[in-house]
């Protein structure tokens, strides 16, 4: 079975009406990639009806205070959405990498905060617990993920953005226990978090292999939540510094075995940046969407605005664009899913959903005119919210010298 059958009544719960779904639900393999399975678009319009119900009349809200409302993230874990991939032993969905996807470009179509919420949940840190994660670490910690703790991703720091093997948080094994020093900067989710899959060196000077990835959780001695950054967009998700010292780490948290950080590093952002993808065309639907409504509404010289062959071209280009977008980002996903080499893809997809999400959500600003540039219209929010699609999980540059790389045969 795809889904367990208590999605389809926690989101009858959560909505007005809740979509049907059947008795029985089918995992077949579609071959064109926008052909959905009839569970998958059961559970898409499911999601898209909460974000319309439930996300959208907090949105504004959310982004002005720069706060994220702690009963949304209730909801997101009474919904499963936090826990989509996780079996079901565990208590999670049990279900595919796809709907993670599905679930992210469906909140980010409505409020891109909301997406990347799920998104690091889903895409980094549960997928690291399930790849790389004892099953003792997997019996502790896999419940609380996907029913009440928000997980966070930490690996920046000041002088390793890109350079991301250039830590400087050290991690000292002293008897049953590591110390670790340092500070992260711009961790995602870092004021909501309850658990941290958190990056330290045991030797800067030994370079990538001396590499540990760390669970730490909140409450752990020398461990402190730091200043929240105020951000250009997606300002209801926290982005927050990270400061340890002599934080106390026992070993058995240690994730993956000493000195083989990089490669969970590397692998994790390598479906990360699928999930950011899926972000990028979800937020371009969504003010794609308002800028065609907009068009048919506003008149100018006696008729509607849509009827003039400029705007007709920019909204088909807009549409062919995201169309695109939405190709890749399907087909990554499913190649993750099928076990096949996406490294890649997820790189040219997270390359072109970020530019083309800048550019849909400027041209739907450009579409409202001078009331798109007010934030008493919902277009500029979400040209804000685009921009960061170029820069964290990797920057667009550090996109085309991998993908320079792997098609270059280096």
């Amino acid at each position: 079975m795809l889904l367990p059958e208590c999605y389809h009544k926690k989101f009858a719960e959560l909505t007005d009406e809740g979509v049907p779904m059947p008795d029985t639900l089918q995992a077949a393999s579609p071959a064109p990639l926008t052909t959905l399975t009839e569970d998958e678009i059961l559970f898409r319009d499911n999601i898209r009806q909460f974000a319309d119900e439930k996300v959208r009349p907090l949105a504004k809200e959310m982004d002005e205070k720069g706060v994220f409302d702690k009963d949304l993230i209730h909801d997101f874990f009474q919904l499963g959405l936090m826990g989509i991939e996780i079996p079901e032993q565990y208590g999670g969905g049990g279900a595919k990498f796809f709907e993670a996807i599905l679930a992210v470009e469906e909140l980010s179509r409505v409020d891109a905060s909301s997406g990347v919420i799920v998104d690091v949940q889903n895409t980094l840190v549960n997928n690291a617990f399930l790849r790389w994660g004892t099953e003792e670490q997997k019996k502790r910690y896999l419940p609380k993920m996907a029913s009440e703790i928000v997980g966070a991703y930490a690996l920046s720091e000041a002088g390793s953005g890109s350079d991301a093997f250039a830590l400087q948080t050290r991690a000292t094994l002293k008897g049953s226990e590591y110390l670790l020093n340092g500070r992260k900067l711009w961790i995602t989710n870092g004021k909501e978090a309850g658990l941290f899959v958190l990056f330290a060196t045991l030797d800067p000077a030994a370079g990538y292999k001396g590499i540990t990835a760390f669970l730490i959780e909140k409450n752990f001695p020398g461990f402190t939540v730091g200043k929240k950054e105020d951000k250009l967009g997606i300002r209801a998700s926290s982005t927050c510094e990270l400061i340890l010292e002599d934080c106390r780490v026992p070993k058995e948290n240690v994730l993956g075995e000493p000195g083989k950080g990089y490669k969970i590093a590397i692998e994790t952002l390598n479906e990360g940046r699928i999930g950011i993808g899926a972000q990028m065309i979800g937020l371009a639907r969504g003010a794609w969407e308002f800028a065609c409504k907009y068009a048919v509404e506003r008149k100018q010289f006696g008729k509607p605005i849509a009827d003039f062959q400029g705007i007709q071209f920019q909204i088909a280009q807009m549409a062919t664009e995201i169309e695109a977008a939405r190709l890749m980002v399907y087909n990554c996903a499913r190649m993750k899913d099928a076990g096949v080499n996406f490294v890649k893809e997820a790189a040219m997809t997270k390359l072109f959903a970020s530019q083309v999400a800048e550019r849909v959500t400027s041209l739907a600003i450009e579409i409202y005119g001078g009331y798109g540039f007010t934030k008493d219209y919902p277009v500029e929010k979400y040209w804000r919210d685009a921009k960061i699609g170029k820069i964290y999980e990797g920057t667009s540059n550090m996109q085309l010298a991998t993908i320079a790389k792997l098609v270059l045969g280096k």
